[in-house]
């Protein structure tokens, strides 16, 4: 089997188990998240934040992007664009958000930030125990990561969603750390 058809089989595999997680248990689990990320942000003393919206069965963070902003945390979030490549919006809402590409959403008329990112939370499919992640199949975040080598990246997900090892091309990322916890 090719490595395109191993991680397109994972993909759809893991979504299917993350699509089924009853809800009380999801926002349970969710909870859980945000509170070790917020934990991991005040320990790291994080001033800017990259995160994503979370779209479909993703881990739910908005509760925890609010409490960054009350905390004065600069919170960034991606907008898809053409060839592999984001830009990076302040989120200071979900009042005014519109629809992106693949189902994403981001700050409309949004301002664009350029400076440096203390922690990024990446979304993804599969994780493994070297903290290489299977995102979606667009290589947005690995490309991304790449060019924001110094930042610490924080994957998270449901234990289901942590595997021995995710198959691996040469332009994947690895990441800081993966948060995923038993429950």
């Amino acid at each position: 089997m090719g490595i395109v058809v191993e991680k397109k089989a994972v993909r759809i595999a893991i979504k299917l188990q993350r699509d089924s997680i009853e809800l009380e248990c999801k926002s349970a689990y969710d909870a859980l998240i945000c509170k070790e990320l917020e934990q991991l942000i005040i320990d790291r003393n994080c001033q800017v934040v990259h995160a994503y919206i979370p779209m479909g069965s993703e881990i739910d963070i908005k509760p925890l992007l609010e409490k960054l902003w009350q905390n004065n945390t600069t919170v960034v979030v991606p907008k898809t664009l053409k060839k592999r490549k984001l830009e990076h919006l302040v989120l200071e809402s979900f009042s005014n958000l519109e629809a992106g590409v693949y189902g994403t959403s981001h700050p409309k008329n949004g301002t664009v930030f350029t400076g440096e990112i203390d922690l990024v939370i990446v979304p993804g499919l599969a994780f493994d125990t070297e903290n290489y992640r299977l995102g979606y199949g667009g290589g947005y975040y690995d490309t991304f990561l790449a060019e924001h080598s110094k930042a610490y990246t924080v994957g998270i997900g449901y234990p289901f969603q942590k595997v021995n090892s995710v198959p691996k091309e040469v332009h994947d990322a690895c990441l800081s750390t993966v948060l995923i916890k038993e429950f």
